[in-house]
């Protein structure tokens, strides 16, 4: 059976970055893994994109 989970991941950063919005915006574009079980088997993962601000807004 194919299904669809949301896992809610917490983060700890330090980052340079003078707002916090710009780091958010930088993480959503790295990779995320999460490895197949036994008896799960991992199909896709991907980061939902956040509407953070940015110094563009």
């Amino acid at each position: 059976m194919e299904d669809k989970i949301f896992i809610l991941v917490k983060v700890a950063i330090q980052t340079t970055h003078p707002n916090i919005h710009d780091a958010i915006a930088e993480l959503q574009n790295s990779d995320v893994k999460i490895t197949s079980t036994g008896n799960v088997q991992v199909l896709r993962t991907e980061i939902i994109p956040m509407n953070t601000r940015t110094t563009k807004n």
